[in-house]
């Protein structure tokens, strides 16, 4: 179960993480600085869309907002087109792949 400050701490931890202040967010999310402040300050619980653009702002999804694996979030767009291909792939395709990134990493 969350506790009633999650989502606003959560916030404060990516926001953190990724550099950005409340302004940037607040401009890369679309949600006006005084209502993203009044969020913070009361610690509230914005309602789904809000919560929506603000992981927007910030560059992932609600998945990964909730998401316990914190290193998703560091995956570069680089990283995210690999995986993509990845999931594409048959399994013997996968294992063609490891063998050979494996064998790259030892020249």
């Amino acid at each position: 179960m969350l506790d009633e400050k999650y989502i606003t701490n959560r916030i404060k931890e990516l926001c953190e993480k990724k550099q950005m202040s409340m302004y940037a967010l607040s401009k890369k999310s679309g949600i006006s600085q005084s209502s993203l402040s009044n969020l913070m300050k009361r610690g509230s619980t914005p309602s789904f869309f809000t919560l929506d653009k603000i992981c927007d702002g910030l560059g992932i999804t609600l998945a990964q907002f909730f998401s316990n694996d914190r290193e998703v979030l560091d995956i570069t767009e680089e990283q995210k087109k690999v995986l993509q291909v990845w999931d594409l792939l048959t399994d013997k395709q996968k294992q063609a792949v490891e063998i050979y990134v494996r064998g790259m990493r030892l020249e």
